[in-house]
């Protein structure tokens, strides 16, 4: 079965069907955050250095990491942040921007073998980005669209990833090193994004054998009770394949509906993760074994 390396300085990690569903912690994202877009162009990596530890706490197995502010030095302060982050922190990360100067920027002060994101089906970025690629030896996420915009038919958007996954491996890329992206819509805007995002997954692992990521907070964008529908929609689209996402681990819900998702496709070997993260803990009494000498006297 068909599995992507990413690695840290001494960390490697696997991503596959055959393995733990990697979760990707979304936290080191300006966008939408102002305080921390503010603080970022400021070169103050505080939050960012307590939001990279908050995650790993929570389970995140890597950390994307977006330094995408307006009128900011994005590929500076992306090359700084993922310093800062691989020197608390032993997780692979993954280097998120639309900048390809960014993107140059991270991956030469990178330890390690990356995750890219991203490229898209365009002409224009298949040809600067698949270079970058091949050149630092790290694996990408593939977008299904190209220059006609994000297309409502599944089968559209499945023959753009398919077109990546081609021409990836023009470049010497390995298919196992590109992982494509459905495109998760909202579903309170397209009431069919669910059920393509699975068709599209499925596919990938069937047809093409490529494993599959997304940002899975998009399925519930502009609904109320975004987590319980990002976690359903989670288990879901695990069940059709899907082997990674970008998430908020933070978020109870949906770091349960991955680790229950792992134990029923059985890549949670014994329940051990599962059981570790869920039994509560042990009486007071029981801790000393007063529980069982209680036991002993009632018996006696």
């Amino acid at each position: 079965m068909f599995e992507t390396v990413i690695s840290s300085k001494t960390q490697t990690v696997l991503i596959g069907p055959d393995h733990p569903f990697m979760m990707i912690g979304e936290r080191i994202n300006p966008t939408g955050r102002k305080l921390l877009a503010r603080e970022m162009a400021a070169g103050n990596y505080s939050r960012v250095e307590q939001d990279a530890l908050a995650q790993v706490a929570a389970g995140a197995q890597m950390l994307d990491v977006n330094a995408g502010i307006p009128l900011a030095d994005e590929p500076t302060i992306l090359a700084e942040s993922i310093q800062l982050i691989q020197s608390i922190t032993d997780v692979p990360l993954c280097i998120d921007s639309s900048i390809v100067e960014a993107l140059r920027r991270g991956l030469d002060v990178y330890e390690g073998k990356a995750l890219l994101n991203s490229v898209t089906g365009e002409e224009e970025r298949l040809e600067v980005v698949l270079p970058l690629v091949k050149k630092y030896g790290c694996a990408v996420i593939g977008i299904s669209n190209d220059e006609t915009g994000i297309s409502e038919d599944p089968d559209v958007r499945f023959a753009v990833a398919k077109k990546i996954v081609e021409r990836a491996m023009d470049y010497g890329i390995p298919r196992e090193d590109v992982l494509i992206d459905p495109l998760v819509m909202p579903i309170g805007a397209m009431r069919y994004a669910g059920r393509q995002a699975f068709s599209i997954i499925r596919r990938c692992v069937e047809e093409l054998k490529v494993n599959t990521c997304c940002g899975a907070s998009n399925i519930a964008f502009g609904l109320p009770a975004r987590s319980p529908m990002t976690a359903t929609f989670l288990s879901m689209a695990m069940a059709s394949g899907m082997t990674s996402a970008i998430l908020n681990p933070l978020h109870e819900e949906v770091k349960t509906a991955v680790l229950a998702a792992n134990t029923l496709l059985g890549n949670d070997e014994n329940c051990m993760e599962w059981i570790a993260a869920k039994r509560e803990p042990a009486a007071e009494g029981d801790k000393r074994g007063g529980g069982r000498e209680r036991r002993r006297r009632r018996r006696g």
